[in-house]
């Protein structure tokens, strides 16, 4: 099975960056979605960023022109360049990688790493 894991959480402070990773145990190509979702306390995990089989992107409104998901699929790594944070993007993230639809047989999540927005 596939295994991904997260990295680059940590505590900055409101307006700071973060990038994170997300390695993956075997090469990914473009035939995979992946993405990342967040869970804040209390409240249900989210999407936070997708990149489709094929390349098609999408964003949570909430992180629309601060977030930016790649992947480089030669090195098996997905990243999400996070700008401009505010506290409300406090929560674990959790990188997804998907082959097939939704309901896929192969459907992999990484462990989580926290990430945490204040002053």
């Amino acid at each position: 099975q596939v295994q991904l894991v997260e990295s680059g959480g940590g505590l900055v402070q409101p307006g700071g960056s973060l990038r994170l990773s997300c390695a993956a145990s075997e090469r990914m190509s473009s035939v995979w979605t992946m993405g990342w979702y967040r869970q804040a306390p209390g409240k249900q995990r989210e999407l936070v960023a997708i990149m489709m089989a094929g390349g098609p992107t999408d964003y949570a409104e909430s992180v629309k022109g601060r977030f930016t998901v790649s992947r480089d699929n030669a090195k098996s790594t997905m990243y999400l360049q996070m700008n401009s944070l505010k506290p409300e993007d406090t929560a674990v993230y959790y990188c997804n990688a998907r082959l097939g639809g939704l309901g896929s047989k192969f459907d992999y999540w990484g462990q989580g790493t926290q990430v945490t927005v204040s002053s």
